[in-house]
Order: C-alpha cells, then sequence, then structure tokens
C-alpha cells in the first residue's frame, strides 16, 4: 500500500500565490530555468545555427547537464519549501537515499526495463538480423557509462522534480493514471529544445510524436514503480539511468539496422508502450497507488517493514 507522500504545512511554509498553485509554479520555474541554459546551444550553429557562434562540445555537454539541475531539481527544493516550510527539503533530499526497497524493484529497474527494450528492437523488421555480438569493451563500459548517465544524462537532475515534488502532488489532484500522463506529457515538452541543440535526434514531426508517445508510456511505468517503492528517489533514479544508458551503449551498437539508424526512438517507444498497456490493465488504472489518511501518512524516508 502506497501514499501520496505530499507533506503537510509548517508554521513556516509560504502562504502566498507560489504556495496555492504549486504545480503551475513548479512546471513554469523548472522550464525557464532549464531552456534558458539550453537557448545558446540552440540559437548556435552547433544548433539551429540562428547565431553566428560555435560552441565547443565541452560547453554543450555541461550546459545541458546544467539545465537538468537548474530547472527541475531546483525548482522542486524552492517549491517544497514554498508549500512545506523548512522540513520539505529535507524530506526531499532524505528521499535521494531511501534505499530500503524490495529486491525485484531493483532488478525489474536494472534488468527488465533493459529486457524490454532489447523485445522492443527485436520486434522491428530486420532489427534481428542485423545483431552483433556482445563484446568485451561494451560490457567493461557499461558501468562507468551508467554512472555518467546518471549524474550528468539527466536521472539525477531531473528526478526530484518530476517524480520527487511533481508526480505525488498531481497524483492526489488528478488520480494515477491521469497524473500521471499528464506528467509524461510536460515532462516530454520539457525536452523540446534538444531536439534543436544538435546532440539529439532531429527534430521531425515523426520523432518528435514518438518521444512524446514513448515519454508517456514510460512515466506511467516509472509512477507504478514509485508507488509500489514507497516514493524513494533513488530508485526511479536508477530507473532513469537503467532505460537512458541501455538505449544509448547497448542496443544501438547492438541493433545496427538501418531502420533503427532512421528511427532510434523504436525499440523504446515500442517497449515502453507494452509494457504500461500491461501495467495499466494489471493495476486497473491505480499504478499500485493508494492514498491515506493524512494523519497515516509515514516519513517517506522510512521504508516499509
Amino acid at each position: 500500500m502506497t501514499v501520496s507522500y505530499v507533506g503537510a504545512p509548517s508554521d513556516n511554509a509560504r502562504h502566498g500565490v507560489l504556495a496555492r498553485h504549486p504545480l503551475v509554479f513548479f512546471f513554469l520555474f523548472a522550464y525557464v530555468g532549464s531552456w534558458l541554459l539550453e537557448l545558446p546551444v540552440v540559437l548556435s550553429r552547433t544548433g539551429t545555427g540562428l547565431l553566428p557562434y560555435t560552441l565547443p562540445r565541452v560547453v554543450v555537454v555541461a550546459l545541458i547537464a546544467a539545465a537538468t539541475f537548474s530547472g527541475p531539481t531546483l525548482s522542486a527544493f524552492v517549491m517544497a519549501r514554498v508549500t512545506e516550510g523548512r522540513e520539505g527539503p529535507r524530506r526531499l533530499l532524505r528521499r535521494y537515499v531511501q534505499w530500503r526497497v524490495k529486491l525485484r524493484w531493483y532488478l525489474f529497474v536494472l534488468l527488465v526495463i533493459p529486457v524490454s527494450e532489447v523485445i522492443g528492437a527485436i520486434v522491428l523488421p530486420g532489427v534481428l538480423a542485423s545483431y552483433q555480438p556482445v563484446t568485451l569493451g561494451l560490457v567493461a563500459g557499461y558501468p562507468l557509462a551508467f554512472v555518467v548517465t546518471l549524474v550528468l544524462g539527466g536521472p539525477l537532475g531531473e528526478e526530484p522534480g518530476w517524480r520527487g515534488f511533481a508526480l505525488p502532488r498531481l497524483q492526489v489532484t488528478y488520480g494515477p493514471l491521469v497524473g500521471a500522463s499528464l506528467l509524461g506529457v510536460l515532462w516530454a515538452a520539457w525536452h523540446l529544445p534538444l531536439f534543436w541543440t544538435g546532440v539529439w535526434t532531429p527534430p521531425t514531426a515523426t520523432n518528435v510524436v514518438m518521444f512524446f508517445v514513448m515519454t508517456t508510456a514510460l512515466t506511467l511505468v516509472m509512477a507504478w514503480v514509485f508507488n509500489n517503492a514507497q516514493g524513494s528517489l533513488l530508485i526511479t533514479i536508477l530507473m532513469h539511468a537503467s532505460f537512458n544508458t541501455f538505449a544509448n551503449k547497448a542496443v544501438a551498437p547492438l541493433f545496427p539496422a538501418p531502420l533503427l539508424n532512421d528511427y532510434g526512438l523504436l525499440p523504446v517507444l515500442v517497449g515502453f508502450v507494452a509494457v504500461a498497456l500491461v501495467v495499466v490493465a494489471a493495476t486497473r488504472g491505480r499504478l499500485s497507488y493508494h492514498e491515506g489518511p493524512p494523519s497515516q501518512k509515514p516519513d517517506p524516508s522510512v521504508a516499509p517493514s
């Protein structure tokens, strides 16, 4: 049984317009905080070429990585302080290290998620025939790629916002299925500038639509995991790192099919949509969510016995 993990306001919580509309201002700050850092990349020759300057690759990577922290993470801590007082940021921080989660959820995010991506690839025409054997370099380099992706590729910078602050409140307000779906769309939209940075897949209509569908399906699965993991941010950070790393560092080199060269999002799209449909059907749209009475809501830093 899971709960919402929205902390009650304390005596030192704010009571102004931000506190009355926490989700609106969370997303506003998350978008602005990230897009301001990504804008120089989008405008440069590295991106759209609208302005006549070129950014070194290291600067591009640094700006995009910093944008994940300056947007969702910073917004989450600001709004947690506004809505819950001084205890809000502390409660959010404790969920970073909430490791007491049942083993099956670690296995799910680290093994089942990659397997779903492989299945999503091999069911596509001509992909299985392109299979390349696993190399020692891929196996040896994967742990380092996982850590780099976790820190710089989005998981550590994004999850405190999307799953840490927004998802619990969206589930309370709209219910688990609608709340998670809405988060999926807003999470996907937050990524839009990256299509014009020159480091992502080309911004074709097909790629953008596939990304929105994939991200929404993934968000439904992540909400289900989040609810079963008692609001652990650690498990969602690991899950985010798992699907990002495996898609980029394993699926792509293992299956260099022409179809995937043109539509690299297809394996994760097919895999995550399939898993999301199973999860939604199995939980009857509840995504294992249960909101208990406020007096029964435990501290999310304490795992269930």
